[in-house]
């Protein structure tokens, strides 16, 4: 009997190692097909989980509240399950190498309850031979056994959107990939339990593995180039939203628009691929051009801050300044990478420090991550400049009178708005006379 039908009789089970916005969604979707036990370091996390509390916001309490997943802070736990899936994260070093700690880390632990007969499968975005160079001989150590004949290893490259309600793990089509053929057989049937859009079967570890740098390359050029565009346009006195409204008019056109690049994907994951090509020689111009344009867009926003303000005869330095937004996308807790963060950061330069108000963040996580408080909207108030940060719902759905609250009394065209992600309506904030800018 195959390993697979094991788990699907219950006779096996499956771990999660690493619940976070990727790993816990896994845990929870196999959860209702097989046993599942779901690990993660962080005993505040797991007590969270266990208390039926779901702190990314990715599948929600009552879902968590009902699942069947036996969460622990255990690493013995996992001996009890035969296939194992690695969801933890893979950032970058301040010099923007790539920090493999994590999953390096994860490798010991497993490695030490790992068991005769297991498939380990690696979610964690890496370059490409990181899974068979790196992490295979940190199982074998830890150990004892010998990969191929003890053990068998994959390689499943994650793609689920924090924050996304449409694109979710079982409609997003899984890229799987196995160290033989027998191996690619039970890992494609065991994802193919909750992968209702299916699998494809890549014909490698390293080919799955480069898929997943790439895909996020690819937008993350995108992205630069409509933000150099900006860039360009600020200068030109054009409106680069809407130079990208008439050009969407063609229908080959790939409708990307301006905008801060951060989180654990996009803003990452082009600097594994750099870093492995130039150990090899080749120094990536295109992509490394890229990241440059989208990394040097926080300290562009902030100058446009301080411009905005001078123009409406604000003493910037004593100004009140709020920020509506601290995490990396809209609709998501997560300010992993935030590049609003590195905006305030770039107005700090100036003793500029903007308050900054977020719904869907922690205040917890922002203060731990950033060092920075976050405020509640009671004390939004009387501001000089409100910049709308991200896009979520809550703030798309005001209206325009509903923001002119949060200003202070004072003449219109001395209330300056940023509006980074075009929230508003453009036409209207000008008609009406404010001082406006967006990116």
């Amino acid at each position: 009997m195959s390993l697979y039908e094991k788990i699907i009789n219950r006779e096996e089970k499956i771990s999660l190692v690493g619940l976070g916005y990727v790993g816990m969604p896994i845990a929870v979707a196999f959860a209702k097909k097989a046993d599942v036990i779901g690990f993660d370091l962080n005993a505040e996390k797991i007590a969270a989980y266990k208390s039926g509390v779901d702190p990314t916001k990715e599948v929600g309490d009552e879902a968590i509240a009902k699942t069947t997943v036996a969460f622990t802070s255990d690493p013995t736990e996992l001996q009890k399950a035969k296939f194992h899936i690695v969801a933890v994260p893979t950032p970058i070093n301040l010099d923007k190498t790539p920090d493999l700690y994590p999953v390096e880390s994860a490798s010991h632990l497993l490695g030490k309850n790992l068991t005769k007969g297991s498939i380990v499968v690696y979610e964690s975005t890496v370059y490409p031979g990181v899974t068979e160079d790196i992490c295979v001989p940190i199982l074998e150590e830890e150990s004892g056994l010998k990969c191929g004949t003890d053990f068998k290893i994959g390689y499943s490259p994650e793609r689920i959107n924090p924050g996304d309600k449409v694109h979710r793990l079982e409609n997003i089509r899984k890229i799987v990939s196995g160290m033989d053929e027998e191996t690619l057989d039970e890992i494609a049937h065991v994802y193919e339990m909750v992968i209702e859009a299916g699998v494809h079967r890549a014909s490698s570890i390293k080919v799955a593995e480069a898929a997943k740098v790439v895909e996020n390359s690819q937008r993350d050029i995108n992205i630069a180039f409509i933000n150099e565009l900006a860039m360009a346009f600020d200068r030109m006195g054009i409106d680069t939203n809407e130079v990208i409204d008439a050009m969407n008019t063609k229908w080959n056109a790939l409708g990307f628009r301006p905008g801060l690049v951060g989180g654990h994907c996009i803003g990452v994951d082009p600097y594994y691929f750099i870093y492995e090509a130039e150990k090899l020689g080749y120094h990536s111009r295109l992509i490394s051009a890229g990241r440059q344009i989208n990394d040097d867009m926080a300290g562009f926003v902030g100058d446009q801050i301080i411009k905005q303000m001078v123009l409406a005869n604000k003493q910037v330095k004593s100004a009140k300044i709020v920020f509506f937004g601290a995490t990396f996308k809209e609709n998501c807790p997560d300010v992993r990478n935030s590049k609003v963060m590195e905006i305030l950061k770039h107005l700090e330069n100036f003793g500029i420090r903007p308050i900054l108000v977020d719904p869907e963040a922690d205040p917890k996580e922002v203060e731990r991550t950033y060092h920075y408080p976050l405020a509640t909207e009671k004390e939004a108030y009387d501001a000089d400049c409100i910049v709308l940060a991200v896009a979520h719902d809550t703030y798309k759905q005001r209206t325009l009178s509903q923001w002119d609250a949060f200003f202070k009394n004072c003449p219109t065209a001395e209330k300056v708005i940023i509006d980074i992600k075009a929230i508003l309506n453009s036409a209207e904030v000008r008609k009406a006379g404010y001082g406006y800018w967006r990116l």
